[in-house]
């Protein structure tokens, strides 16, 4: 696992897991919290690319919430419903015209096994882009007090490692 925090505010910016194979090999980078790196592009007629105006899904938290981030939903925000499956330890997104369905837990919650609240749960819509926000509970943020206390005794590197 890899974390890159901001060291102004200190954000988590990215989170990024590599598990082995089932042969020992190392995997690819499974991108938990912030933007994937986008591969390279070749620019040949032949390529089979992702349409632009697919939605697309990442997460990006704050200080007080994880929050997601679906950008390319032109829809208003009466057409969506965001609710929390606690059989299932996930929350849903789906639309009343049933054009985007997404099934998505919460990573952090499930590695310490603290329950989910849809009370804690809120969703806005601005610029097509539907934002889902789950405020973070008390255990959540004493442990991210405590690692950023850590994290504050590290010697911190410029942007590439100078």
């Amino acid at each position: 696992m890899t974390e890159e925090y901001d060291s102004n505010t200190d954000e988590l910016i990215v989170r990024k897991w590599r598990h082995k194979s089932t042969l020992g090999a190392q995997g690819q980078w499974q991108v938990e919290v912030g933007e994937p790196l986008a591969g390279p592009v070749t620019s040949s007629e032949s390529d089979i690319r992702e349409n632009c105006f697919n939605p697309v899904f990442l997460r990006k938290d704050t200080k007080t919430s994880f929050q997601w981030r679906v950008r390319n939903l032109p829809y208003p925000k009466d057409v969506f419903s965001v609710f929390v499956e606690p059989s299932d330890r996930c929350i849903i997104i789906k639309t009343l015209n049933k054009k985007y369905y997404k099934k998505f837990s919460i990573t952090d919650l499930d590695r310490i096994q603290l329950p989910l609240d849809n009370t804690a749960l809120s969703f806005t819509h601005t610029n097509n882009t539907l934002i889902v926000s789950y405020k973070k509970p008390k255990e959540i943020l004493t442990l991210e007090h405590e690692l950023l206390k850590e994290l504050k005794k590290l010697k911190v590197t410029g942007e590439w490692g100078f």
